[in-house]
């Protein structure tokens, strides 16, 4: 039997993870049963929802078992097959173990169209980041023309696309960012109006309010913390805040309590939701079909940060809290056969 390597959960991280809590095991190749598939992954996805899973506590994503292989989305190529509407050498994307192989139930996988795309957006802009920032923008902050639209994280997988809708949607688009090379790229390339690197900025709360003087008609948040303590003073009346993640606060031994927020609410009669892009499953289809017509027209940039290796996957995971990748940060681990 041929072998193939997984990443385990070694010990749950206490404050920011380390290498320490990912153990490299090398274990037999699995075979499909009937229904399933054998997928050798190509690319796999490290995202920072991931942290969560890595506690043992209740969250909207299962925790992690400590000693198991843990889970990623994965684009791969399905070496054997064992199910009627897969076969081999089709190109499927899902969420699967981080291992370099994987046995996966066919009916819970998704064939990749590469006339779409690079087969490794499918994890990116045409994936569940993409589909992510689509539904967050444009059903839950729903921009206008004309709206001060502010993004935290924007640089990132799921930011870069949401300022960019806002941007198509007529808005006018404020980003944050952690590198002047991250403001560049937002306001260079992407189009947006404005972008604050928060690392060099003394007074973030001036400079948002420098950035968006007319106020803030819809904010999305990616980040938390001090970025959004220095929007919510400048939220307008009906003002919508579509809150998708906290990245600042996933490595936080203590949840700190701030000053009282709520008020704002009343004055500005602001409306703030939380959303999860598997609420929208059955309306996938339309998002990928818009985000790839807008790719198509060269209306919509994105960028990829591939880390190579599969034994690197865990650093590539870790670099999300360092702020390293510009766009959807991915692993490439091995190269489709053609």
């Amino acid at each position: 039997m041929a072998d193939t390597r997984q990443w385990r959960l070694a010990s749950r991280p206490t404050g920011t993870p380390t290498a320490e809590n990912f153990d490299l095991v090398t274990v037999e190749r699995p075979e499909p049963g009937p229904g399933e598939v054998l997928v050798r992954t190509l690319y796999q996805s490290v995202d920072p929802y991931m942290r969560g899973r890595m506690r043992d506590a209740e969250s909207y994503a299962e925790p992690w078992d400590v000693g198991e292989p843990m889970q990623a989305g994965v684009v791969g190529e399905v070496l054997e097959s064992e199910a009627d509407s897969l076969e081999a050498g089709d190109v499927v994307t899902g969420n699967l173990l981080w291992a370099e192989h994987a046995v996966a139930d066919a009916d819970e996988l998704r064939r990749v169209n590469p006339d779409l795309g690079p087969v490794s957006s499918a994890l990116g802009v045409l994936g569940m980041p993409g589909i992510t920032a689509y539904f967050g923008m444009l059903d839950v902050a729903e921009p206008t023309p004309g709206d001060t639209v502010v993004v935290s994280g924007a640089a990132g997988a799921v930011g870069s696309v949401a300022g960019q809708l806002a941007r198509l949607s007529g808005a006018r688009v404020v980003g944050t960012a952690g590198s002047d090379e991250k403001t560049d790229w937002l306001t260079d390339e992407l189009g947006f109006d404005a972008a604050i690197n928060y690392t060099e900025t003394d007074d973030l709360a001036g400079a948002m309010a420098e950035a968006c003087p007319d106020g803030v008609d819809a904010y999305f948040d990616n980040v938390g913390g001090p970025i959004t303590d220095a929007v919510w003073p400048l939220l307008n009346v009906r003002a919508r805040v579509a809150v998708c993640g906290q990245i600042s606060q996933y490595n936080a031994t203590e949840q700190p309590t701030g000053p009282r927020k709520l008020g704002k609410l009343v004055e500005s009669r602001a409306r703030v939701e939380g959303f999860l892009v598997g609420d929208y499953q059955g309306r996938w289809g339309e998002a990928l079909e818009r985000l790839s017509g807008f790719i198509h027209e060269d209306e919509l940039q994105y960028r990829e940060h591939v880390v190579d290796g599969f034994e690197n996957a865990p650093d590539a995971f870790l670099g999300l809290f360092e702020g390293e990748n510009i766009g959807k940060q991915l692993v490439k681990v091995a190269e489709r056969d053609v």
